[in-house]
């Protein structure tokens, strides 16, 4: 069983490359799938991630040609492209729901299961379904399958009840090949989706809006083949932010977009932790950590859920009591039974969390229950007394490339009892 043993007590100081971004690669990957030419779609800044080599499989199952060499994947369709994904990814993670789109907009038909993922709680895709039945497709669900088809798609007017991230890729995927045009109206706003337009524009599709609550596409008659480099990770990025913070370090990141993380060092500061930035760069100085009044999580431009977890450690070491309420997943709050078990304290009822500050965290054997989670327990254990061990690090993998080394550049004591061979 993989697991990180930390020695905790280190202050983290140096910098750091960030990669590009987990939640802009893998519906990237899925928009390969459009690509009708000749051409192969090539894709730079890719972090060597887990979910990385499950979206590569799952590529390559449905007669796709995937070669992974440094930081940039070449996709290659090949002489037959199948719809069908097999149960064993879907279930492996949940970002394979992002092929619906993209199969159903190129073959004119898709067969899969529900998709798998972090038990973060209920993740229901009937916004995906309800808008792709508005372009036509017909959904059945039967023996746990979901098989939908379109014997054309046709550009209409979508009103999603909820800005969600995944519907909202997943339908701009189906509408690029549309006939007529299609408007997308309370679409979620973060970077990753922006990215996704700017990547789909650069195969020859026809999208803009992205970035505000409504976003329209006009249909064209196939996608290409093209060159595209991923936007740095803002999850990550925020994650090494904090990691810095609650070690009382001074840690400079390069390579990210500022204005992505707005939210998030504006409740950094709040908590007390200094920061200075450039165009390209952020570096976390030392400070003395303070309580926030409340800390909520929102859709963009808010602050980020996949980064509550992390600022929840933060707030362990934090002098006073800071409020935190998880208004996006109602089972996001996992991670504080393992924090208690370092000696924080936390009082969770229902989606709120309120957390006062110790003096101290201890060392302890803690299991990473999904992946944020996992990245705020190796936060916790470097603020720690004593040698933490984290255990199913295998989830941290799925969003972070080896977290270990990263870590360790900057000086934290940490090590993975056993190899984990995510080469190409």
């Amino acid at each position: 069983m993989e697991q990180f043993v930390v020695e905790g007590g280190n202050r983290l100081d140096g910098s750091l490359l960030v990669k590009g971004a987990k939640n802009s690669m893998l519906p990237i990957m899925a928009a390969s799938v459009l690509n009708s030419s000749e051409e192969s779609v090539v894709l730079h800044n890719i972090p060597n991630i887990y979910d990385l080599h499950v979206m590569k499989n799952i590529l390559g199952a449905l007669g796709f040609e995937v070669v992974y060499r440094g930081d940039t994947l070449q996709v290659t369709p090949g002489a037959e492209i199948h719809h069908t994904i097999p149960d064993e990814f879907m279930k492996e993670m949940r970002s394979s729901i992002f092929l619906m789109g993209p199969l159903l907009a190129r073959l004119g038909k898709v067969k899969l299961t529900y998709p798998g993922g972090c038990s973060i709680g209920p993740r229901p895709i009937d916004l995906h379904l309800k808008g792709l039945a508005s372009l036509g497709v017909q959904v059945r669900e039967e023996n746990g399958y979901i098989e939908a088809s379109a014997e054309k798609l046709l550009g209409t007017d979508i009103h999603l009840d909820y800005p969600s991230v995944g519907a909202t890729e997943n339908l701009i995927m189906a509408a690029v090949l549309a006939h007529g045009k299609t408007i997308i109206h309370n679409a979620a706003k973060e970077p990753e989706i922006v990215d996704l337009q700017n990547f789909l524009n650069t195969m020859g599709c026809q999208v803009r809006g992205a970035g505000t609550e409504k976003i329209r596409i006009a249909g064209v008659p196939a996608a290409g083949g093209c060159h595209y480099r991923i936007i740095p990770d803002r999850i990550v990025a925020g994650t090494y932010l904090m990691a810095a913070a609650i070690t009382g370090g001074q840690v400079t990141l390069h390579n990210i977009i500022p204005t992505h993380l707005d939210a998030v060092v504006a409740k950094l500061k709040e908590a007390g932790v200094e920061i200075q930035g450039t165009e390209d760069s952020l570096t976390v100085l030392n400070g003395r950590l303070q309580a926030v009044e409340t800390l909520r999580t929102l859709p963009y431009p808010g602050f980020p859920t996949d980064l509550q977890a992390p600022m929840s450690a933060l707030l362990t070491k934090a002098r006073g009591d800071s409020l935190i309420v998880e208004s996006v997943f109602e089972a996001r709050f996992q991670h504080m039974q393992e924090l208690i078990k370092m000696k924080a304290q936390v009082s969770v009822k229902g989606r709120n969390a309120l957390i006062t500050g110790v003096e101290r965290l201890v060392g302890a054997q803690v299991n990473a229950t999904d992946l944020r989670a996992g990245a705020a327990l190796v936060l916790a254990a470097l603020a720690a007394e004593g040698t933490s061990v984290i255990q199913h690090v295998w989830h941290i993998d799925r969003g972070y490339e080896c977290m270990e080394k990263a870590l360790g550049q900057l000086g934290a004591r940490i090590q993975r009892t056993s190899g984990l061979d995510l080469s190409p």
